[in-house]
């Protein structure tokens, strides 16, 4: 039997089951939560047929709020409520036999974007349960992503339509065109269309810088922002490299 790793992205899970609660004060909303949290798992085990699996959730504050200071800046925090029962959730993702992981300061994307690095590496199917555009460019043959609640796996076909740029050029349109979402700045006056037009006709970035051919407008858009590019081409690519301290064997379910 081929082994099938299942990485649920949890707070990505948790926070949109939540905000269906129409009184997220009340510890019942909570409680809610967390026994649609484990009826939701019990459908992804189920629908992946899973043999190992993790609940990933995010570390108190990952490098990259260290590296820019205006990360995620803007977004509201995770309701009080849920925030200070986050221990109910946490039991909920347990007691249907998945374990969790609470980095001390890395983000769930990361951990999930190298556990499944690793896992492809071994040639062994992965399934990331998230709507989180960042795990896109690391579909491949072996990651599969799953978007819960629009029943959908994505595909590179889907990515191109939605983004209108190639799935290896994704890092490089978010870095342009900056992503208001999580707070990074992109290049100033570069929108997402300026940045897929320049990428499908250059196809990556440097190129782009190296063209004659710019308007005088866009050539010094693109040189006074290169800083800030390269800022936001590191805060939007995942890591890969986080040392775990557990393997694959641990995360085997009893099924």
């Amino acid at each position: 039997m081929s082994n099938t790793l299942v990485l649920i992205d949890a707070l990505n899970l948790v926070r949109r089951i939540f905000s269906i609660e129409p009184n997220q004060e009340n510890l019942a909303a909570v409680q809610n939560t967390a026994q649609r949290v484990s009826a939701a798992t019990q459908k992804i085990l189920n629908l992946t047929s899973a043999t190992h699996a993790i609940a990933v959730f995010d570390g108190a504050a990952s490098w990259r709020y260290h590296y820019y200071k205006q990360y995620k800046s803007t977004r509201k925090p995770m309701p009080a409520q849920l925030s200070k029962n986050m221990l109910m959730i946490e039991q909920a993702f347990e007691s249907s036999g998945i374990p969790v992981y609470r980095p001390e300061q890395d983000e769930a994307d990361d951990i999930i974007a190298t556990l499944a690095s690793k896992a492809s590496k071994a040639d062994i199917k992965v399934k990331i349960i998230s709507t989180d555009k960042g795990f896109l460019p690391h579909l491949d043959q072996n990651i599969d992503i799953y978007d819960y609640f629009k029943k959908t796996w994505l595909d590179k076909r889907q990515i191109k339509e939605k983004f209108l740029v190639e799935q290896a050029q994704l890092t490089e349109l978010w870095a342009m065109a900056g992503d208001k979402t999580n707070d990074i700045p992109g290049i100033s006056g570069v929108g997402v269309k300026t940045a897929q037009k320049l990428l499908n006709e250059y196809f990556t970035f440097s190129k782009v810088l190296e063209s004659n051919d710019l308007k005088p407008t866009e050539k010094k858009k693109l040189s006074l922002g290169l800083d800030d590019y390269v800022i936001s081409k590191n805060l939007v690519t995942l890591r890969t490299d986080i040392h775990l301290g557990f393997n694959l064997k641990n995360l085997r379910l009893n099924r």
